[in-house]
């Protein structure tokens, strides 16, 4: 769909044609049972595969951040793992044979099978040898990772009272829904979330929540077309979390402590700013409980639907 996006290298191998063809079957057994319109959490285990890279020639990807990660490490996906734009915004730690990368998805590869990731040329050259042009990995989805910044939402140009579009970044985790002002949303695959029919002038109360299960609420988002918004909402390390804006005023200088049994989203107000003044910085990952670190993509869609 967006080949002239891309500028593909030199590349192309014969990838384990039965593993992908099981891996569409599995994906389509999921679907046919729990609904298409249920987002499973991809599965965590560590998976063999190859690499290759590009070079983006203009554009960002099909996934429409409007910009790549300032350090540059990023991934395309084939169809399968892409799975219509539901993996974008995600992380992947990527092992080869120089050492290990952290890449964020943020585009689709349509002629790689599932387990070949198409790399930044600057991942591939931290893992391996930039002439070998293909190189063996393994690789594996990141939960609880911290983003280099706070939840930002776009809205998309052309965008009205009548219809209206978002986007949304810096959630880390795969999203499951996104509802503005109490209106559900369809994902596209160039992974803007849509209401057909619009939702009214704004401002907008955005709530996100991811295949997980932990949600976050933005609000004040303006109708705006084409300005990234960021906000103070933050979702990270498989949980709901309290805005930095609103420390609680009883507490003096306690030093800050995790709560596993936190249930109110985030909710916090977000502002206009230059694309610009985005934060960047190295992801992390943050620890999860034990159930959530083996979440497996067939044993996960009840998890996700339930």
């Amino acid at each position: 769909m967006t080949g002239s996006r891309r500028l593909l290298s030199p590349r192309w191998l014969a990838a384990g044609g039965a593993v992908a063809l099981a891996a569409v079957l599995g994906v389509a057994l999921l679907l046919q049972n729990s609904g298409s319109a249920c987002a499973a959490p991809p599965s965590t285990s560590a998976k063999s595969g190859k690499a290759t890279f590009y070079d983006l020639a203009g554009g960002t990807g099909n996934c429409s951040f409007p910009s790549s990660p300032a350090d540059d490490l990023f991934v395309a996906l084939g169809p399968d793992q892409y799975s219509a734009g539901a993996a974008c915004g995600t992380y992947l730690d990527v092992t080869g044979p120089k050492g290990k990368v952290r890449v964020k998805v943020t585009d689709s590869c349509p002629e790689c099978a599932a387990g070949h990731l198409d790399l930044s040329r600057t991942a591939f050259k931290k893992i391996g040898n930039e002439v070998d042009g293909i190189i063996p990995i393994t690789y594996k989805t990141v939960t609880g990772v911290t983003t280099p910044g706070p939840i930002s939402v776009r809205v998309k140009e052309g965008s009205s009272q009548y219809w209206l579009a978002v986007l949304i970044d810096n959630h880390g985790n795969q999203l499951r829904s996104v509802t503005v002002n109490g209106k559900s949303t369809h994902r596209e695959d160039y992974n803007y979330w849509v209401i057909d029919g619009g939702a009214g002038k704004g401002p907008f109360t955005i709530k996100i929540l991811d295949v997980y299960g932990h949600s976050t609420v933005a609000t004040g988002v303006k109708l705006a077309p084409g300005v990234t918004q960021k906000t103070s909402a933050r979702l990270v390390g498989g949980g709901t979390t309290k805005s930095s804006s609103s420390p609680k005023p009883a507490k003096k200088k306690a030093a800050a402590s995790p709560s596993a049994s936190s249930a109110a989203p985030t909710t916090s107000s977000a502002a206009p700013v230059p694309e610009s003044t985005e934060l960047a910085g190295p992801a992390t990952e943050v620890a999860l409980p034990p159930a959530e670190q083996a979440v497996d993509l067939a044993a996960g869609a009840a998890h996700a639907c339930g």
